[in-house]
C-alpha cells in the first residue's frame, strides 16, 4: 500500500482546531480509523514528517490523559 496524502481528507472529515494568532503549529500525530472494502474496521496513524518517536509517544501519552480527565491550560485558569 502506497503512502498518501491526507490533507484533504482531514478536511473533507471536518477536522478543526483552535489556533490564536501566531501560533505556529510544528507537527502532528494523525489516529484514522479505517472501514476496509470487505467491511473490517482498523485503526492506522500518520505523522508529518520528522516527527520523532519521543515526541509522538509524548503526544500520544498528552492525548491521552486528555482525553480521559480533560485538560485545562492553567494560564486561562483566571481569565
Amino acid at each position: 500500500m502506497a503512502g498518501q496524502k491526507i490533507g484533504q481528507l482531514i478536511d473533507t472529515l471536518g477536522v478543526e482546531a483552535d489556533f490564536d494568532e501566531g501560533d505556529l503549529p510544528t507537527d502532528a500525530y494523525v489516529l484514522l480509523k479505517v472501514v476496509k472494502a470487505d467491511g473490517t474496521v482498523s485503526l492506522t496513524t500518520a505523522r508529518s514528517e520528522g516527527l520523532d518517536w519521543i515526541t509522538r509517544l509524548g503526544m500520544v501519552t498528552a492525548a491521552q490523559q486528555i482525553e480521559n480527565s480533560g485538560y485545562t491550560d492553567a494560564s486561562t485558569d483566571n481569565d
